[in-house]
């Protein structure tokens, strides 16, 4: 999947499955949709998602930076 995060044991992409919970799937449409798929899956999905967005860094570039002084 090119380095894109997936499902342990599957090549569903956890970016997927946030997204069609975000569209309105709930738990059991997903569950229907991909049968390899489990409850801990995509609540390891929304962790993974959660752990990622904590752990954001914003970096300032260019010209107007927080560092740019001038």
């Amino acid at each position: 999947m090119l380095g894109k995060a997936v499902i342990r044991g599957t090549r569903i992409p956890v970016e997927l499955l946030l997204r069609k919970l975000s569209e309105g799937a709930s738990e059991a449409d997903l569950l229907d949709a991909y049968p390899r798929l489990t409850r801990e899956d995509i609540h390891a999905a929304m962790r993974y998602a959660a752990d990622t967005l904590a752990h954001e860094e914003i970096v300032f570039i260019g010209k107007g930076s927080v560092d740019d002084q001038d």
